[in-house]
């Protein structure tokens, strides 16, 4: 599997997705965001393939063994933070663990570019999970349209803390209890009930300087990572952003 950042923000390439295996597909056609992507793959994708395609109208980076991808963007009134927008894995391949990890390289990317912080905005519980398991924490803001902000580095509390500090247990079970009061699915709820009193996933992810996993995650066999991952709206590119 290769993990790769294909643009930043605001020349990214755009993205052709099949609309049958990936959610929100139409949305990585923009240009003004950044793509990174997870390929099913051992060659990275040719960086003048990428630099052609980068800013033009009518040229599409389509790619036939992507099967997961990320975009993302800075905030309007922070250059410091980065916000990834939108998350989809192929849906053939949900519950491998791969949003979690295409998450953690664009962390890691961002980092080394000179971002200070990265958000992202979730509106289930699934998503809400495999983001901690990403290292990001509930911030305990919400968006207009009732999604949960979550940002890495996690929360001051949290920062160079153990996971079973009280202050980073509350503030991811605050989190969760936010879920338990909407409509849920019979999975969502289950999976909340799983989650009573525990403490935060830690974080058990990080790319090398090739996309390779440093430290490779256990495939997701209780419902959360992709799978939950790729239910998550995070938001859109032209709705007013969180600091």
């Amino acid at each position: 599997m290769e993990y790769e950042v294909l643009g930043w923000p605001p020349d990214g390439p755009k993205l052709r997705l099949d609309h049958e295996r990936f959610s929100y597909a139409g949305k990585f056609v923009m240009t003004n965001t950044g793509k990174a992507v997870a390929r099913d793959g051992d060659e990275a994708v040719d960086a003048e393939v990428v630099e052609t395609r980068t800013g033009s109208d009518r040229d599409w980076l389509e790619l036939d063994d992507v099967v997961a991808a990320i975009a993302f963007n800075e905030d309007r009134t922070d250059a410091a933070t980065l916000w990834l927008r939108y998350v989809t894995v192929a849906r053939d391949r949900r519950g491998e663990g791969i949003g979690p990890q295409l998450c953690s390289l664009v962390r890691d990317r961002a980092l080394e570019r000179g971002y200070d912080r990265l958000r992202i905005a979730v509106n289930n519980p699934f998503a809400y999970e495999a983001l901690y398991r990403a290292g990001f924490g509930y911030t305990g803001e919400t968006t207009g349209i009732a999604e949960l902000v979550l940002e890495y580095p996690r929360p001051t509390d949290e920062r160079g803390s153990d996971t079973e500090t009280n202050g980073a247990v509350e503030r991811y079970q605050n989190g969760l209890a936010e879920f338990r009061d909407r409509d849920l699915s019979v999975e969502e709820e289950a999976f909340l009930e799983s989650r009573a009193g525990n403490e935060p996933p830690s974080c058990a992810m990080s790319m090398d300087s090739d996309g390779k996993r440093d430290r490779d995650g256990d495939r997701d066999e209780d419902g959360d990572g992709d799978r939950d991952e790729d239910g998550n709206r995070n938001g859109s590119p032209d709705r007013p952003r969180s600091t």
